[in-house]
């Protein structure tokens, strides 16, 4: 069992290079009881490449996820910037624009 779940999603973008490339580290539980390291890579925008790593321990699933991390924050990858999801303040089917339409 997984005590706690592990997602990374990172970049690299180069635009001078021609380079924009993404890297997700996830550790999860497979359905026998061990776990797994899943690493998917590859273009930004394409389906990329997968690897599957199996561990008997979460030890050992975390400690290969942080030297992968150390590697690719070597290499450039960076964690994408957020992006700002607007409030909404009226759920009512009679808001128009977020306001209370007139009667």
């Amino acid at each position: 069992m997984i005590s706690q779940p592990y997602r990374l999603y990172v970049e690299r973008i180069e635009p001078e290079k021609n380079m924009a490339r993404f890297y997700v580290l996830a550790v999860q539980p497979t359905l026998f009881g061990e776990v797994s390291l899943v690493r998917s890579w590859g273009r930004v925008g394409t389906r990329g490449q997968q690897k599957l790593h199996v561990f008997n321990d979460e030890k050992h699933a975390v400690g290969l996820f942080l030297e992968v991390l150390r590697e690719k924050r070597r290499r450039g990858y960076r964690p994408k910037p957020s992006v700002e999801i607007p409030r909404i303040e009226c759920f009512s089917p009679q808001c128009v624009n977020d306001k209370p339409a007139p009667s």
